[in-house]
């Protein structure tokens, strides 16, 4: 072969190889995206580190078949970094809710069968029944629509109760998702042995029992290993401040890695092998999708209050700095999270009319001084518009984005104007 054949074959091979790695070559496409868009990012490329953001953002192509295959991208990512999860916890607590109901296989145990909460212990709250259901009973399938509605506490916190803290660990990482450590009730003041004792729970029909379980204690303890588990300045402890960091060790902590991962796994559990998969059935994932993509207003049973909960209440990318009415063209399947300064949403968002998914994952911090518990954050200043302001323009990035094959989302439109 002569060497002029040869320096060609090599450079063929060199843009061969470049073209078959786009996210090599693109690496720095978040960074690049932001920066290129200073009027939207103003306050965050003025100091990025002080906002502690880290991005992960999915694109999706299909096949012929319509099968999905993921290029992924990052900026500074690190699940090293500790940051406060908040209500994003709330999304494993329901999807393994769901997957517990089927495990424990129990005839006439399902998502809807009305429950009762009982108390052993004099720190714990029972519940009897449920004045926002159909039928005014408590149910997990309930829980889990208040839950993605309007992200309710309380919800997760039974639902916490049903699973137990061992389960509710133990089974996120079997599945592969490691870093996590999710071991406390939410707005509520427990002790970390408080926390790892859950309520007796009893399903029943018509007043017979269908399944008991009693109060579970988990004596497994799951210590937080992270070298900055430690945050800001100062904290308020009973109206006083104490002037140290806040120790978060006896905290929930959740990667975003992971949180983004177990999105993708919700949406697209074909795209995994069985053992990373969540345990749900074709209706489980429906009534999932359904809730989580619907606006309160949409829903009946609880009704909501749309000037209190406005459409977008937990939908922080693309709209959450604002308060409009939205079309539904759009539709996010999303969990967010919101305390302590941090901000964060973890998204599959879909545009029906355009023909353009993607996955997005992020967490904002907007904490200036550095002090927890005085209810002074950035977050309408500084945490919702970037976060609105990311989901748009990743979203205009999709827009111009060429795929070989338009998906189908047929699967993801539901009607919203029917509840079971």
């Amino acid at each position: 072969m002569c060497r002029l054949s040869l320096i060609l074959l090599i450079t063929a091979f060199q843009l061969f190889g470049q073209q078959s790695n786009p996210q090599e070559v693109d690496k720095n496409l978040i960074w690049n995206l932001i920066s290129s868009n200073k009027n939207y990012f103003k306050d965050f490329l003025t100091n990025p580190k002080e906002y502690e953001v880290q991005i992960i953002y999915s694109q999706i192509n299909r096949d012929s078949k319509n099968f999905p295959q993921f290029e992924t991208f990052s900026y500074n990512l690190n699940s090293e970094e500790y940051f406060y999860p908040a209500s994003t916890v709330k999304l494993p607590a329901a999807i393994l809710a769901l997957e517990k109901i089927n495990e424990l296989n129990i005839p006439g145990l399902n998502k809807y069968t009305p429950l009762k909460i009982d108390s052993t212990e004099n720190w714990q709250t029972p519940v009897l029944n449920d004045s926002t259901s159909s039928n005014g009973m408590p149910s997990i399938s309930h829980y889990i629509k208040k839950i993605f509605l309007v992200s309710d506490n309380d919800a997760f916190n039974r639902l916490y109760e049903f699973l137990g803290q061992g389960y509710l660990n133990e089974k996120l990482w079997s599945k592969g998702l490691k870093d996590c450590r999710l071991i406390s009730r939410l707005a509520i003041s427990l002790t970390p042995e408080q926390n790892a004792c859950t309520n007796p729970v009893t399903f029943y029909n018509d007043e017979k029992v269908v399944y008991y379980q009693p109060q579970i204690c988990n004596n497994q303890k799951y210590p937080n290993k992270l070298s900055t588990i430690k945050r800001g300045i100062g904290f308020y402890r009973n109206d006083s401040l104490i002037n140290e960091p806040k120790d978060f060790s006896n905290s929930n902590y959740i990667s975003l890695a992971d949180l983004h991962n177990m999105i993708k796994r919700i949406i697209f559990p074909e795209a995994f092998a069985e053992s990373e998969r969540f345990n749900l059935t074709d209706e489980d994932y429906k009534f999932v999708y359904k809730y989580m993509s619907m606006f309160p207003r949409e829903s009946e049973f609880p009704r909501y209050n749309k000037i209190e909960y406005w459409d977008s209440y937990v939908k922080f990318f693309m709209f959450g700095d604002s308060k409009d009415s939205l079309s539904g063209d759009i539709r996010i399947f999303n969990k967010v999270g919101e305390a302590y300064g941090y901000l964060i949403d973890n998204a599959y968002i879909i545009d029906f009319k355009n023909n353009i998914e993607f996955l997005l994952s992020a967490v904002i911090y907007v904490n200036e001084d550095q002090i927890f518990n005085d209810d002074i954050y950035e977050y309408d200043k500084i945490g919702f518009p970037f976060l609105s302001k990311l989901g748009k323009v990743i979203y205009d990035h999709e827009l111009k984005r060429k795929k070989k094959f338009e998906p189908d989302l047929s699967k993801f439109g539901f009607d919203y104007s029917s509840e079971e």
